[in-house]
């Protein structure tokens, strides 16, 4: 079935309600509720510290809630399925890659581990699209820390998902970068994927979020991009 399938819209990627999570028993996020559906953008924002990067870690399975109940796929996380793996793709501040490929082998090993047909057409869409044509056949330590970013955020690109989970995708890119990362969520959306998204861009919340929240002591509410900016920028 394509990612590309209407059927695919229905019912939410992610729910949550009350969700609490953090180490050791103690919560780092407030109590946090959304609901992110098929082709639109979730934004979480809030100050460092505040539990963004947490959230998105127990979306992904890699820490259990400590409270408040939490589905992806419309069942419990279990980041062991092979469901889970194929459809839902994240980036988050792990500078991780094959140090002996070339950005091109790194795609093309990704895509075709996915079962992706005509993977090298897919590559080279995705190269062209972040701006990684002068450095495709660089290995990553040739590369500069921005460059192996857009490597990263193509590698979820060159894949199957239907849930993109995206910690500051835009650290470490120049304008040119941020605006390449906008135009592929716009069409990422457009194409029915989900994206949730923790941010402090506000190029991102501004063209890319459909909801943003706001995490804090005083908890999570729902506030607009044009807030979350001035929030931010205080």
């Amino acid at each position: 079935m394509s990612r590309r399938d209407p059927s695919r819209r229905q019912g939410a990627l992610v729910r949550a309600e009350g969700l609490l999570v953090g180490y050791t028993g103690e919560p780092v996020s407030p109590p946090t509720s959304f609901r992110l559906d098929p082709g639109r953008a979730l934004a979480l924002v809030g100050l460092n510290g505040a539990g963004k990067t947490t959230v998105l870690k127990a979306v992904l399975g890699q820490l259990a809630p400590i409270g408040g109940s939490l589905q992806v796929l419309g069942r419990a996380v279990d980041e062991r399925s092979a469901a889970f793996r194929r459809d839902v793709a994240s980036v988050l501040d792990v500078d991780a890659h094959f140090p002996g490929l070339t950005v091109r082998e790194h795609l093309d090993l990704v895509a075709r581990g996915h079962g992706v047909r005509d993977a090298e057409d897919v590559v080279d869409q995705v190269v062209a699209d972040l701006g990684l044509e002068a450095v495709a056949e660089h290995v990553p330590s040739a590369l500069s820390s921005g460059q192996r970013r857009r490597m990263l955020l193509a590698a979820v690109f060159v894949r199957p998902r239907r849930l993109l989970v995206l910690d500051e995708p835009e650290q470490r890119l120049d304008l040119a970068g941020r605006e390449d990362v906008v135009d592929r969520l716009l069409e990422e959306k457009e194409a029915g994927v989900g994206v949730l998204l923790a941010t402090h861009d506000p190029l991102l919340l501004e063209q890319v979020a459909d909801r943003v929240l706001l995490l804090s002591e005083d908890g999570a509410r729902r506030v607009s991009a044009a807030e979350a900016v001035r929030e931010l920028g205080r």
